[in-house]
């Protein structure tokens, strides 16, 4: 007598089954840690930004983010502000102030995806650009811009911290695949406190950004109106990545930081 099992139809029958369950299974998964999922994004997006600010735990030359338990109220107790503005001209799209932003229902310069906007500037001439405005450990009132670019593997971002000149006061780089030991090294401090001092304006108000420099003559970076960092050994394309994502996305916001000054 011939075993049903043998058959092809019950084969694929049972591949069948075992599709519509691992996709039930997985779709449950994926709707129930949504949430968890959002609200880690948020925490990391807020130990980015308060890093950027100078409000971290580092030591040696890793970065370290305070303790994620710690990041919300500390993002609260030092962001002031957070703005959207528009590409064109730098004018505010909506502000929201610290009661408003801590409301879950308004999170708005949170949920705007840079990537997302870098391509609506590519395709529709339109773009969001979400501004962060705090204060760094002495008080100073900072504004935190994110930016984002390619590296040598794949995407490459940061945050940068500037005052009311554009001279930059704090930075915080990541990535998605640089190589270890060489482009990877752009989330390490030595690399990234590099960037503090450094002015993005030259003396007429003209934007010049930062170059990560192979060439730099300047490698101890004392001089800080040369628009130079030193670049990492061995990581020309990641650096190359840093200096287009902090020319093509920071460049944006000088209409902004034009009318602090009237």
């Amino acid at each position: 007598m011939e075993n049903r099992t043998d058959k092809n139809s019950y084969t694929l029958l049972f591949a069948v089954g075992m599709v519509i369950v691992v996709g039930g299974i997985l779709a449950f998964l994926a709707s129930s840690l949504s949430p968890a999922i959002a609200q880690n994004e948020k925490i990391e997006k807020q130990q980015n930004i308060l890093y950027a600010l100078g409000i971290n735990n580092n030591e040696g030359s890793s970065a370290v983010f305070i303790d994620a338990s710690e990041a919300p109220e500390e993002f609260k107790k030092n962001v002031t502000e957070q703005l959207v503005l528009t590409f064109k001209d730098g004018s505010i799209v909506k502000t929201q102030t610290r009661q408003e932003y801590m409301d879950e229902a308004n999170q708005e310069p949170y949920l705007i995806d840079v990537k997302k906007q870098q391509n609506l500037q590519k395709t529709e001439g339109t773009r969001l650009l979400p501004l962060f405005v705090g204060k760094n450990p002495e008080g100073k009132t900072l504004y935190v811009a994110p930016i984002r670019g390619k590296g040598l593997w794949d995407a490459i971002w940061g945050y940068v911290a500037v005052d009311e000149d554009m001279v930059v006061q704090g930075a915080y780089f990541d990535h998605k695949g640089e190589t270890p030991g060489l482009g990877a090294n752009i989330k390490q401090t030595y690399f990234m406190d590099d960037f503090t001092g450094e002015h993005l304006l030259n003396d007429s108000g003209v934007f010049k950004g930062i170059t990560v420099a192979k060439g730099n003559a300047d490698p101890k970076n004392n001089d800080k109106n040369d628009y130079e960092v030193d670049a990492i050994a061995g990581a020309t394309i990641t650096g190359d990545g840093v200096t287009a994502m902090i020319k093509k996305d920071l460049g944006l916001y000088v209409p902004y930081f034009k009318t602090l000054k009237k």
